[in-house]
């Protein structure tokens, strides 16, 4: 059984979480299905809108299925939460790939 199936298992059981969600979209992101990753990291930050890890794997997530707009908010909202939560280091990364995606879209040039 895969981690994928073992995950989908624990929902099916009534088992559904923001860790378990957390867990389902980075193992979809891992079989490269972005959009299914995302819906299950959405889910994670519903349930759990302070969880910085799960924005940012949300804003990847949504990156690689080239919804950049929706990858950028994921991100900022992700930025906003870490800063929040005292988590430096998320905020950075999440901040670097922000700039990423402005430049690669030509909304700014600062890099």
């Amino acid at each position: 059984m895969s981690a994928i199936e073992k995950f989908e298992s624990m929902l099916v059981q009534g088992r559904d979480g923001a860790l378990l969600r957390f867990s389902l979209g980075n193992e979809y992101l891992k079989q490269g299905e972005p959009r299914q990753a995302a819906e299950h990291l959405r889910r994670a930050v519903e349930q759990d809108p302070k969880y910085s890890a799960a924005w940012k794997l949300l804003g990847r997530a949504l990156a690689e299925a080239e919804a950049w707009d929706e990858a950028l908010a994921a991100y900022r909202q992700g930025i906003d939460v870490a800063e929040a939560r005292g988590d430096k280091q998320a905020a950075k990364e999440m901040g670097v790939f922000v700039r990423r995606i402005e430049k690669q879209l030509g909304l700014k040039s600062n890099d």
